[in-house]
């Protein structure tokens, strides 16, 4: 009894509303007509009820056949073959005449040509023009009701497994017209009272019950007379999903946040790159393969070079002023004048280097960006990524630094043990592979490169040596360990379930 005061209590009005009605109904479409709620209202009551295990619901989908817009018209007006046949007699007449005694149109016209001389109950010559009189079988099309005019004669909505025998034959006909017939699903709802729900209809339910508390009420007092509804703050409600950001973006943000705070200036710039920025700057030789190794997606047209582009031309075939020996070929102006999406974003980093002087020293940048490679997409590949980036232009930054930074960056991202092995690029001096310890699966994985830039990569760009700090980290896989995704082609999905549901980016 306790228990059924307690939902009396808390039903909503258009639970009140209804609960009348299930004593006697059961389908959706009774229950509205019987409590007076349109459908959304009575399925809203019902499922509410279902919640408080006062009913069950049960729902089965049928296909049924509902009249297109022509059905409608020829429901009403009869078919347009018939007005065909009432304009014709037993003397040749043209298409222009039957037209305008008809009154269909051009398409309806055709169809009905096709069809009657089909049946035999029109006789057609060429003249001058098209000419059309009744044919031996006209007469008796024109007085016999056809299996598609019985047919769409009868009630719709149809039940599609209704149809059956000769009305199938019909019905088979009149869908190969256009907009005449078409199949819809229609959902039946029934509902059964469970024995909570037996007790609860026969209950008294009491008198008017508020479910809302107005100005009018408190200004005037009346409140104090009212029965309020109460709250049931238990009951399961639908999630409310509002909007937020890619998950991705998430991370993205954070990772910036963190360089932000220890003190680094964001780099930023274009996607579109000249292969002397990208390739040249860094003293990748035009004729290794390492330029073949990048993947590299290459535009149409030429870039147009910065001044400097000579110095850098010089420290390859030579070494420039530089101490080093160079590459020793003969530069290529063409090479490095091509067009391509950025490979990587240390190309940032040497257009970051042009624009500093000594008095901006000691300086920290980062960046994170999109770059891009030709690669074959597949569950750990793919040929658009983020790359994290970033140098320290000090003259008393050291190899120890480096770790410090990179250290301090990935005990910030989840990861308290960071080794570093001694690695090769072509672009810094020493170099290395910076793994991390994986807490989770006891082994070390490799995330990304560092280095300190070779004198032939800082000298031309900043016009005098300085140790530069420098580093590249793939983002893919410092993001992809935190949710558990094992292809990284889940980062970029169009799933809505799964942006909705993805935790949020916490460190």
């Amino acid at each position: 009894m306790e228990v059924l005061k307690g939902i009396i209590a808390k039903l909503h009005p258009l639970e009140r509303k209804i609960l009348p009605a299930l004593s006697k109904e059961k389908e959706l479409t009774a229950l509205c007509a019987s409590s007076g709620l349109d459908p959304t209202e009575a399925t809203r009551a019902l499922q509410w009820l279902a919640n408080k295990q006062v009913l069950t619901i049960q729902s089965t989908a049928t296909k049924v056949v509902v009249l297109d817009k022509n059905g409608v018209k020829y429901y009403q007006d009869g078919l347009p073959e018939k007005a065909f046949l009432k304009a014709l007699s037993t003397n040749f007449q043209s298409l222009s005449a039957i037209a305008s005694k008809s009154k269909l149109s051009a398409d309806e016209l055709t169809a009905c040509i096709g069809l009657l001389k089909r049946k035999l109950a029109i006789e057609i010559r060429k003249d001058k023009e098209l000419e059309i009189k009744l044919g031996p079988q006209g007469v008796k099309v024109l007085e016999r009701p056809s299996l598609e005019e019985l047919f769409l004669a009868t009630q719709f909505p149809r039940s599609l497994e209704s149809i059956q025998g000769e009305e199938l034959l019909a019905f088979e006909e009149l869908r190969k017209r256009k907009e005449l017939l078409k199949i819809e699903e229609q959902k039946r709802v029934v509902v059964e009272l469970t024995p909570l729900g037996k007790k609860l209809v026969l209950a008294d339910l009491g008198g008017e019950v508020v479910n809302r508390l107005t100005p009018e009420m408190l200004k005037m007092g009346t409140w104090k007379q009212k029965n309020f509804r109460s709250y049931d703050v238990e009951i399961n409600v639908p999630p409310v999903h509002g909007g937020r950001k890619h998950f991705d973006t998430e991370a993205l943000e954070y990772i910036k946040r963190i360089w932000l705070d220890l003190g680094f200036v964001e780099m930023t710039g274009n996607y579109v790159q000249s292969a002397f920025w990208d390739l040249d700057a860094l003293f990748v030789p035009q004729d290794h393969p390492a330029r073949e190794m990048q993947d590299t997606f290459y535009l149409q047209g030429k870039a147009k070079l910065p001044k400097i582009w000579e110095k850098v031309k010089k420290v390859h075939e030579d070494g420039g002023n530089t101490g080093s020996k160079g590459w020793g070929y003969t530069f290529s102006k063409e090479e490095t004048e091509q067009i391509l999406l950025r490979t990587h974003t240390t190309v940032l980093s040497a257009q970051t280097l042009v624009g500093l002087k000594k008095e901006n020293l000691p300086a920290k940048f980062f960046a994170v960006g999109k770059v891009f490679r030709n690669e074959a997409l597949d569950w750990k590949h793919l040929f658009e990524f983020y790359q994290v980036e970033g140098i320290v232009v000090d003259p008393k930054a050291n190899l120890k630094h480096l770790k410090g930074y990179l250290t301090q960056f990935y005990a910030k991202m989840g990861y308290s043990k960071v080794r570093m092995r001694p690695a090769h690029f072509p672009y810094t001096e020493p170099s290395l592979e910076v793994d991390v310890f994986h807490p989770l699966r006891k082994e070390w994985i490799e995330l990304g490169g560092a280095g300190i830039f070779r004198p032939e990569v800082v000298i031309p760009l900043l016009g005098f040596d300085c140790p530069v700090l420098a580093w590249g980290q793939g983002m893919g896989r410092i993001i992809t360990e935190y949710w558990k995704i094992t292809d990284i082609r889940e980062l970029y999905k169009n799933d809505v379930k799964q942006l909705r549901e993805m935790k949020g980016w916490l460190r």
